[in-house]
């Protein structure tokens, strides 16, 4: 399970950094094939603000939570708990905003529910 949780954290934190830092520098979408008119309706007029988000705060915290678990830091699920949040809350917000669905939306929901549960499982707090 920690190796799991490991690995799922390093690959959200990965995929987070790099697609954040590519939208800040193709803050027109164009990378991605994205259109700013996706982003209608929301505060943002192009992606450099949403790329910023996910590359600092949803890949920042699952970065810390890799480094942590690397060290088996005692704060190291905790840390998990706080990425998967962060991407959960990430997701939801994003289908909010531009509501508009894909596939990948639900993959990282699934993803963010594995490493909620993997940290909860692994912190002591629930026992199968």
């Amino acid at each position: 399970m920690k190796l799991f949780l490991f690995l799922l954290t390093a690959f959200v934190a990965l995929t987070a950094i790099v697609c954040g830092a590519l939208l800040m520098s193709y803050p027109d979408g164009s990378l991605f094939s994205m259109s700013t008119l996706l982003l209608k309706g929301t505060p943002f007029s192009n992606f450099f603000v949403p790329g910023f988000i996910l590359c600092i705060v949803v890949g920042g915290t699952n970065l810390v939570a890799v480094f942590l678990n690397m060290q088996t830091h005692p704060q190291r699920y905790n840390w998990s708990i706080g990425g998967a949040v962060m991407l959960i809350g990430w997701v939801v917000v994003q289908m909010l905003l531009i509501s508009v669905l894909h596939w990948l939306q639900f993959v990282y929901l699934g993803i963010g529910g594995m490493m909620l549960l993997l940290s909860w499982q692994l912190k002591g707090k629930w026992a199968v």
